[in-house]
């Protein structure tokens, strides 16, 4: 009982927060949707593991049922759910969080930014802390112009050998967990953009660079907040991505999805779009100050 009282401040500034974005996107046109939590075939992606609930799944993120609507004709989403995750658990990451996801047509992953951006600074101005947070002793400036840094330039900065050599020897990602992402947003936000097209399995590819993909995630005192990309809408090159996910988890012992057939039959119609998932738990530690998850949320899965 104590833990809970002793988190009300937190909740409070919670329930604030979430007040917050579903006023930032109604005052921007976006209808908020509902889609099932329990779905028959999540995206294979082969580093984030579903929990199977009777021959189907918790979905991972309501993704692939909001691509659906886009491709119905619903031109501006947003969603608050829950979402799981198997074996996730630490000083950041619980196996049953709370995601925003939103999508929009005929944008791109720049203009995504924009929205992220303005987003963040609406939230943080309605919940009384202006353009300027205070996070874990270091001082975040909202207000000026937020940073943008290129996956590459991040390597070449912060990491111990270059972007391509790292994805080669297999250390992409303990660089970028271990070098690169504790440095990153420390002063204002930082975008990183432009990641490898083996990391973007439902992303767009760029047109001058197919090694890329349209991909940005958003890191403010080196905490990841989003990902979002502009959106895949081939159909066919989505298959054959699934596909190689499918055989990487194959090839490490991690269970095999089904292929999500309905959704990629709604890619065929599926118009130019962007979308966006953060981590709303994430952005309450950073609004309250704190570096725990648990701080957050009213109950952790070891109290129930």
């Amino acid at each position: 009982m104590y833990k809970l009282t002793r988190k009300k401040e937190n909740l409070v500034l919670r329930a604030g927060v979430i007040e917050s974005i579903r006023t930032f996107f109604s005052e921007h046109d976006f209808l908020e949707v509902e889609t099932p939590c329990r779905i028959p075939a999540p995206a294979p992606e082969e580093n984030i593991d579903a929990i199977e609930t009777e021959g189907w799944f918790l979905h991972t993120s309501p993704e692939l049922c909001m691509k659906r609507l886009l491709a119905a004709g619903y031109p501006k989403i947003f969603q608050i759910c829950k979402c799981f995750r198997k074996n996730e658990r630490g000083r950041k990451h619980l196996p049953e969080l709370t995601m925003l996801e939103w999508y929009g047509t005929d944008i791109n992953y720049l203009d995504m930014m924009k929205q992220c951006e303005e987003m963040i600074r609406f939230v943080a101005s309605k919940t009384g802390f202006g353009n300027l947070l205070k996070y874990q002793g270091n001082r975040i400036d909202l207000e000026s112009s937020w940073g943008r840094m290129t996956v590459a330039e991040s390597f070449e900065k912060y990491g111990s050998m270059k972007m391509d050599e790292a994805i080669e020897k297999g250390k992409f990602d303990e660089i970028m967990g271990f070098d690169i992402e504790p440095n990153l947003g420390m002063k204002k936000p930082v975008f990183l953009y432009d990641y490898p097209a083996s990391c973007g399995a439902l992303a767009k590819l760029k047109s001058a660079d197919l090694s890329l993909a349209e991909r940005f995630e958003l890191y403010i005192s080196g905490m990841e907040l989003c990902n979002a990309f502009t959106e895949l809408t081939d159909h066919k090159e989505q298959r054959e991505r699934f596909k190689l996910e499918m055989e990487n988890r194959k090839r490490t012992g991690k269970t095999v999805y089904p292929m999500p057939e309905k959704f990629l039959d709604s890619l065929i119609k599926m118009p130019n779009a962007s979308g966006n998932a953060l981590g709303i738990d994430r952005l309450v530690m950073l609004i309250a100050d704190t570096a725990k998850i648990d701080d957050v949320v009213a109950f952790l899965p070891e109290e129930l």
